[in-house]
């Protein structure tokens, strides 16, 4: 694993990078404005728009972006840019590769 429990930990300790990771585990529930989701035509995987995440974090841009990096960084978020926007994406087989780490480790 390329990234060390305490880094992912590290990333998981605050509130709102877990909300938005639980957001984006059911998009279609917590993202109710079509233009949120990246259109199943031009992406068979899906995906919710930067913006979006942010509005409902109620959080600027700056730090919304550094959140979604960070969960990007550990491999927890994959992310697709179409044009001038940016969407985010959970990479399942991560998140699982963390929880087996975690059942093994700790």
């Amino acid at each position: 694993m390329k990234n060390n429990l305490a880094e992912v930990f590290k990333v998981l300790g605050n509130e709102t990078r877990l909300e938005m990771l639980s957001w984006l585990k059911d998009p279609m529930e917590h993202f109710d404005k079509p233009t949120a989701h990246l259109s199943k035509n031009i992406s068979e995987k899906g995906g919710v728009c930067v913006g979006d995440i942010q509005e409902k974090a109620k959080l600027s841009q700056s730090t919304t972006s550094h959140y979604l990096s960070m969960l990007q960084r550990i491999g927890l978020l994959e992310s697709e840019r179409h044009g001038k926007w940016t969407y985010y994406r959970r990479n399942e087989e991560r998140i699982e590769e963390v929880m087996d780490l975690i059942k093994r480790e700790v």
